[in-house]
């Protein structure tokens, strides 16, 4: 599961990460409300861990935010406070449930696979018949993936999808169905990162009454349930290598048993996966079975970010507009060609996502009739900028007076300092992006002196 832990206290963040990562988590940390809802921007969350009283933007700010603008993350409160009146007023704002500081680990740990649990049994549930939003966008990249799709969609190849959090990945799969000859039959989604492995079998096979403790009827799993129409696979590379294995045998041999059960039941699905991670470099890695990669690529799709596709920006806007003043009470509003130029300038690190959250709030948050530039720059992050002292062409010089030793520390510092900034001040990626782990660059930033919020101001100023 992806957990985010959003307290101002270090040793607890660090105590979390390292537990939770061991547990098999993928972990992430803020200091604060305001970091933690910049990670929320560009990071796929499940649950998060939030501390009431923070600097900033304290938890319950926070907490409605996040209801708001992340409906589909979970949310457990944390406070030392243990005030009745705090876990009722966060139980009301939509949080999860309450823990007490100081934290008992089994407590937590109880929790998160509680929550966990919780997921997937609802991740369980098909998605079928299910409204979407349509694929938009005159770009070449958009017109080269409609094209693949109509070449594709009436046959039973299976296809991998590929690109970044918030692409439209599930859009593609989705429109590949309908266009395909199983349009009738479902189309089942399955999150493979919300799956636990002690349950996927269960969740992608399904078990017979008592099989294990809490089998109290049978039930069929994903697979079945797509039966004669579409499984997709997404985040296929987040599922673990035992998973994998047991997925290639179902897919080489259209066979699944249920657990508990001795009966093979035959079953006839088209399989398409998707993914946001280079699934070569993890198959490299030894992350990603090979076989299972060359069964799942047949045909590959590669989708491009929002920023690769700039000029479908405007209709992406007016169509999301257009939906808002459709299905709520907002009034809508034009951006005039200034804001719309600013628009198509941002980078967009959350990709369609994010662009959708951003228009709906400067539909509710923009004071005049018309959406200004100073309204789009006064509700997005600015463009990462790189230090000067990094991009210059004779930065060499800054090393000539020192020793070999603190040569090395400085250029140490200054390279971590521009993957931090590079990945929106992101810990997680940045350690990724280094090739380090997220522990080993908490340990660099506190003996290289990296002050965050110096360079996090340093960037707004240039």
């Amino acid at each position: 599961m992806k957990i985010l832990i959003i307290d101002d206290e270090q040793g607890i963040r660090d105590i979390l990460t390292d537990i939770l990562n061991d547990e098999g988590h993928k972990v992430f940390s803020a200091a604060d409300g305001e970091e933690g809802l910049a990670l929320l921007k560009t990071n796929e969350v499940e649950l998060v861990l939030l501390d009431v009283w923070m600097p900033n933007l304290g938890g319950l700010e926070t907490l409605e935010v996040i209801r708001r603008d992340y409906p589909n993350v979970t949310v457990v409160m944390m406070s030392g406070h243990a005030m009745i009146d705090h876990a009722v007023t966060a139980t009301k704002l939509g949080a999860h449930d309450f823990l007490e500081k100081p934290l008992a680990l089994k407590k937590v740990l109880d929790m998160v696979d509680s929550v966990a649990e919780l997921r997937a049994k609802s991740a369980a549930k098909p998605n079928i018949a299910e409204s979407h939003d349509p694929m938009l966008g005159d770009s070449s990249s958009m017109s080269s993936i409609r094209a693949t799709i109509d070449k594709t969609a009436k046959s039973d190849a299976r296809i991998l999808i590929l690109g970044e959090n918030g692409s439209g990945k599930e859009l593609i799969a989705r429109e590949i169905h309908e266009k395909s000859l199983r349009a009738d039959k479902p189309f089942v989604g399955v999150n493979c990162a919300a799956i636990p492995d002690n349950l996927i079998e269960s969740e992608l096979f399904g078990h017979v009454k008592g099989a294990f403790t809490g089998a109290s009827a049978d039930r069929d799993g994903k697979f079945k349930l797509a039966d004669g129409g579409t499984i997709f696979l997404d985040e296929v590379a987040d599922m673990s290598l035992p998973a994998q294995a047991k997925v290639l045998r179902v897919l080489q041999e259209m066979t699944l048993t249920p657990i508990g059960s001795s009966q093979n039941a035959k079953i006839n699905v088209r399989v398409i996966s998707a993914t946001n991670k280079d699934l070569k470099a993890e198959v490299t890695a030894g992350r990603f079975r090979e076989d299972l990669y060359y069964r799942l690529n047949v045909v590959q799709i590669n989708v491009p970010s929002l920023r690769q596709r700039k000029e479908d920006i405007p209709t992406l806007i007016n169509y999301f507009a257009q939906k808002l003043v459709e299905t709520t009470p907002i009034v809508r509003k034009e951006f005039t060609p200034e804001a719309m130029v600013c628009m198509q300038e941002y980078r967009w690190p959350g990709n369609i996502r994010q662009l959708r959250n951003i228009v709906e709030r400067l539909m509710i948050l923009s004071p005049g009739d018309a959406i200004t530039p100073d309204d789009v720059k006064s509700n997005l992050d600015e463009e990462a900028k790189v230090p000067t002292s990094i991009t210059s062409t004779d930065y060499m010089s800054k090393y000539e007076d020192k020793s070999l030793n603190s040569a090395k520390d400085e250029f140490e510092k200054d390279f971590i300092e521009k993957r931090l900034i590079e990945n929106d001040f992101n810990l997680a990626k940045a350690a990724k992006a280094l090739g380090v782990f997220p522990s080993n660059m908490y340990a660099k930033i506190s003996k290289l002196g990296i002050d965050l919020d110096k360079l996090r101001a340093s960037v707004k100023a240039d």
